[in-house]
């Protein structure tokens, strides 16, 4: 028994994980000592139990997935600073390839999986020091794939911010610009997004076709949602 004694705490942890919830959830504020008395509840009848009556445990375990050798991945928070350098160049081509099959909001994890490892090591580094810049610049293609996932699965905010980001520091950002302005443009921010295109257009004269694409396409839009007012404010008015 004095071997699973903490057994109902670590399984407590273990559903919260399964549930999607913080692991330590209901366990930061409250100390050891009360979270093994007696009247100390986990919220689960049976751990409950156990807590006030440890005894020997059987365990029954499922093989859930075999993995080939080599294919595990750590979680990016597991890993050493030289496994987190080693390994964003291939969650990138993941990512890359997944949003080459179409799976978005799945490349978009790995984007984000990369971007966590590089802001880690980043944190670690003077601001503005050449070993920062240096994951800087890591960080910023990797965002901007970030970007190019949002804006497909309309979480427009998100966008307009970490181009902002970019934009604050790479003023000469043509991606960043372009996507900014697709952003813009689809909250109704028609000033800005006309802006955004116009700066990515004369920091790169061959962006003509699309940029005039887009600039087309706002405009229809536009003229579409003023169709749309005069019938709804014509209606409000009439009744």
């Amino acid at each position: 028994p004095q071997h699973v004694v903490l057994y109902p705490l670590v399984s407590k942890s273990l559903r919260n994980i399964a549930a999607g919830k913080d692991p330590l959830e209901g366990q930061r504020h409250c100390c050891s000592i009360a979270q093994l008395h007696e009247h100390y509840s986990l919220g689960y009848p049976d751990l409950d139990e156990l807590q006030k009556n440890p005894q020997p445990l059987i365990f029954d375990i499922e093989v859930l997935k075999v993995e080939a050798p080599g294919s595990y991945q750590q979680d990016p928070w597991a890993m050493t600073d030289e496994e987190k350098l080693q390994a964003v160049p291939l969650i990138h081509k993941e990512g890359n390839e997944l949003y080459r099959q179409g799976k978005v909001p799945e490349a978009a994890a790995k984007y984000y999986d990369a971007i966590a490892c590089l802001k880690n090591l980043q944190m670690k580094e003077q601001p503005g020091s050449p070993d920062w810049i240096e994951l800087d610049q890591k960080i910023t293609p990797l965002l901007l794939n970030y970007c190019q996932c949002k804006l497909q699965c309309e979480e427009y905010y998100e966008v307009l911010d970490h181009c902002s980001s970019i934009l604050n520091k790479y003023e000469d950002n043509v991606k960043a610009y372009f996507k900014r302005g697709k952003a813009h443009a689809a909250v109704w921010n028609v000033e800005e997004a006309r802006a955004d295109f116009a700066k990515a257009l004369a920091l790169d004269p061959s962006l003509r076709r699309v940029v005039s694409e887009e600039l087309r396409s706002l405009e229809s839009r536009l003229r579409e949602k003023e169709a749309e007012d005069k019938v709804r404010f014509k209606n409000i008015f009439s009744k």
